[in-house]
């Protein structure tokens, strides 16, 4: 993986493996990604806090990685997992990061 293009990370997509709803975003780091293939679980890189997490740690929603895939430019990351817990995956208590709509198209106006 290439770690060099964003200070040391690496954008990690999250996507359950059984439904394929995008699950969330995070990031890692070298040591994030080694500890996530090391112990099977969505470990991330905290930008706010500097600092390692697996995903769960404390909700116990844990994420079980599936499969790892790399994509063209071996710069990002797409996790596919199966949730632990209560599948609950946002710290919102929302299943997904993935739940405010927004208009991405304006309205159009008659001509």
């Amino acid at each position: 993986m290439d770690f060099s293009k964003l200070d040391g990370l690496i954008p990690a997509v999250v996507q359950d493996d059984e439904s394929g709803e995008v699950l969330m975003v995070g990031f890692m780091n070298e040591e994030a990604f080694e500890r996530t293939r090391a112990s099977g679980f969505a470990t991330f890189f905290s930008r706010t806090r500097g600092r390692l997490w697996m995903k769960g740690e404390t909700s116990g929603n844990r994420l079980k990685v599936r499969r790892l895939l790399a994509d063209c430019d071996d710069d990002t990351l797409l996790l596919r997992v199966e949730r632990q817990g209560d599948g609950n995956v946002c710290h919102t208590g929302e299943r997904s990061c993935f739940f405010k709509p927004i208009d991405a198209v304006p309205a159009q106006t008659a001509v």
